[in-house]
């Protein structure tokens, strides 16, 4: 997307780690003429479309067929008419749990891993590559660190010791907490269209093409 100027952005996240929640909270947050849009790629149906449309932003639902995964093709179909050379900003919502490739390139600037507090503080150990590729993690939903037996400052131990660059900012979309922060990081990554060049893309996942890959990107809606 870096050479249409926009910032892409993929966010994935367990289920329950409040993607959706923070996405709504971040789009609230955005100055006034920023120009934002969202794709949200689900299997289960058009609920966090809908919640995420009524902010005012362009919104379109990608339905992933069953036995596939969101892909660059997919991305790149449901884009269509939509002018980037205008758009400042392009989230990419990805539903569902952990469970797509971590390699998978969709072509975005940066990708942002949320981690719920009610989820383990293991999870960048359990599924370490989703950390390794982030730029960002958000650990999410710090209202109820005091009401369950998360343990933060481990969780952030552990996906240092998977990426030890790795951005970790602690929010919370009840109180607002951390998205100063968020927020920051945000303009000044919108700022520098760029990202240090830690690491490459590994394009092996996005490269290969297997004998469901058509009916895939055929099947998506």
């Amino acid at each position: 997307m870096g050479a249409n100027g926009t910032l892409a952005l993929s966010i994935t996240g367990s289920d329950g780690a409040g993607k959706t929640a923070f996405l709504e909270r971040t789009l609230q947050m955005l100055p006034p003429g920023t120009n934002a849009a969202v794709l949200t790629a689900d299997r289960q149906g058009r609920q966090d479309a809908r919640r995420l449309a009524s902010y005012g932003f362009p919104v379109r639902y990608i339905q992933v067929p069953a036995g596939c995964h969101l892909n660059a093709s997919m991305v790149q179909k449901h884009l269509a008419g939509w002018d980037l050379r205008r758009l400042d900003l392009l989230f990419i919502e990805i539903g569902g749990s952990l469970e797509y490739p971590a390699s998978y390139d969709l072509g975005q600037d940066a990708r942002v891993v949320v981690l719920g507090v009610t989820e383990s503080e293991d999870e960048p150990l359990n599924n370490p590559g989703f950390f390794r590729n982030a730029e960002v993690m958000i650990v999410n939903k710090t209202d109820l660190l005091p009401y369950v037996p998360f343990q933060a400052d481990f969780a952030c131990e552990n996906a240092w010791s998977v990426c030890p660059e790795l951005e970790i900012i602690r929010t919370s979309t009840i109180t607002g907490d951390g998205f100063g922060e968020w927020m920051n990081w945000l303009a000044g990554s919108m700022a520098a269209k760029t990202f240090p060049p830690r690491r490459m893309p590994d394009l092996r996942w996005s490269l290969q093409r297997d004998v469901s890959f058509e009916r895939c990107l055929a099947n998506a809606q």
